[in-house]
């Protein structure tokens, strides 16, 4: 059998099991937070997608300077399909966030600082992916779509690290704080970063999955 299909189930294998470890210990190791109680639950899904949200804009980014540079196939499918995943994990992290926000404030949507600026960074990637979707030569596409990325992903740590932290939020104080040190339960820390992990081995399983199922052709950007 080939080494790529052993590695991708040994990768499938691994994320099953991490995940329902995960699952249990926030189910049934985690103790209740400070002023969230269980509602703290909703944190091991909302930060872990929120994570790779980021690291898919950066790595679709990553992707689109090769494209620009070696005009490789390849390299465009991965880009295209890292935005993909990381617009739709901006999605969960909204959808999740919301859910929060009702549970705690009592509304969905409060046009928080921070739910403003993923706000902002949805429509910029919706954008990317409908970019793509009107322009059908693919060598023209690829160059234009990597152009685009490169210059979104200059707004991510803006919209995500930055501009938040300038206005009052009544988002909980992030995982490192502004004093830039991580004050968290130990328990909650270690099953935090084992949910970080753990998405990020599904981000990554479904990445290649994509573009297994899709294999390019020939190179990128030969005729623009």
């Amino acid at each position: 059998m080939d080494s790529s299909v052993w590695r991708a189930r040994l990768l499938h294998g691994l994320t099953a099991v991490l995940t329902l470890g995960v699952l249990f210990a926030v189910f049934f190791v985690v103790p209740p937070a400070q002023g969230l109680g269980y509602y703290v639950r909703i944190a091991f899904f909302h930060i872990p997608v929120a994570w790779v949200s980021v690291l898919a804009f950066l790595l679709s980014a990553w992707w689109a300077a090769k494209v620009l540079r070696h005009h490789d196939a390849h390299a465009d499918a991965l880009s295209a399909k890292s935005a993909q995943l990381g617009f739709i994990f901006t999605v969960f992290a909204t959808l999740s966030g919301a859910f929060f926000s009702k549970l705690t404030w009592g509304s969905y949507w409060n046009w928080d600082p921070r739910q403003t600026t993923i706000f902002v960074l949805m429509l910029i990637y919706g954008a990317y992916l409908t970019l793509r979707a009107a322009m059908p030569d693919p060598a023209r596409r690829a160059r234009v779509a990597a152009v685009y990325s490169l210059f979104s992903c200059l707004t991510v740590p803006f919209l995500v690290f930055i501009i938040p932290r300038f206005y009052f939020s009544l988002h909980p104080q992030p995982v490192l704080n502004s004093s830039g040190s991580i004050d968290m339960d130990p328990v909650m820390l270690a099953t935090l970063l084992a949910a970080l992990l753990d998405m990020t081995l599904i981000f990554w399983g479904l990445l290649y999955h994509g573009v297994a199922g899709h294999p390019p052709q020939g190179k990128a950007g030969d005729t623009v």
